[in-house]
């Protein structure tokens, strides 16, 4: 296994920036994983010592700005992911690809749950049940990169 440059962190967190921003409509915008998100649990439990919490408010204010939204509802929702995540990281590692899934799947709603008690606080409309979708679809793209070679590589599941 090679060590990880932090270098490929930054770059794959900016990749999903980009992803995030694409001009989504429609159902392709209520069906959009958080990739952002995704990107910073995949990290945290693959190299923790490079991505932490404080990557995860750094990249969550950094988010706020570009959304133009409340500024710091995705910095305190990907905090408090972030501390769950890095909270069970020795474990999570162990668990099957299934467990992980289930636990990761966990800290995307939990994620949207912050977001929607912000917004909700902020004096936006409540969405609707189609509003946590993006985290089931989240969920797919966590299985293709533990099922891929990539995946493999990094352990991310016991052999």
């Amino acid at each position: 296994m090679q060590a990880i440059k932090p270098l490929s962190i930054y770059v794959s967190i900016l990749l999903a920036l980009l992803l995030q921003l694409l001009p989504w409509s429609g159902w392709g915008l209520l069906l959009r994983p958080d990739f952002i998100l995704l990107t910073l649990i995949y990290w945290m439990l693959r190299a923790p010592q490079h991505c932490s919490i404080g990557t995860a408010w750094l990249v969550g204010i950094v988010v706020d700005l570009i959304n133009g939204g409340l500024i710091g509802q995705n910095a305190l929702a990907y905090t408090l992911t972030a501390f769950f995540a890095a909270n069970y990281q020795r474990r999570l590692v162990l668990f099957n690809v299934g467990e992980q899934a289930g636990y990761v799947l966990a800290l995307l709603l939990l994620a949207q749950v912050i977001l929607f008690v912000v917004k909700l606080f902020g004096g936006g409309e409540a969405p609707g049940w189609t509003y946590f979708l993006a985290s089931f679809t989240g969920i797919i793209f966590w299985q293709i990169v533990s099922f891929s070679r990539l995946g493999n590589d990094i352990h991310l599941h016991p052999h």
